[in-house]
């Protein structure tokens, strides 16, 4: 499983994730992670912001909407994972 590090915005804090999954929906990626690599945990799904050629930039899906719907995707992929909101 793919270890992630993200610099926090205006911070010299980091925070670590693992990459449980990605996707690509209307020319825009997403990603599925989780703070722990093992074990029942939160999960949340990133919305990447950046352009080609950029440093990758990503944000948490926050739009209910948005994460329903992704929350979807993820579940069809991963038959074997359980994503409840």
């Amino acid at each position: 499983m793919e270890k992630i590090i993200f610099q926090v915005p205006d911070s010299d804090e980091t925070a670590e994730f693992y990459v449980i999954e990605q996707t690509r929906i209307n020319g825009v990626n997403y990603i599925l992670v989780t703070e722990e690599e093992d074990g029942d945990c939160d999960a949340f799904i990133l919305k990447e912001l950046s352009d080609s050629g950029e440093e990758a930039s990503y944000e948490m899906v926050e739009s209910e909407e948005e994460l329903a719907y992704m929350s979807k995707i993820f579940a069809s992929v991963m038959e074997d994972v359980d994503i409840t909101m």
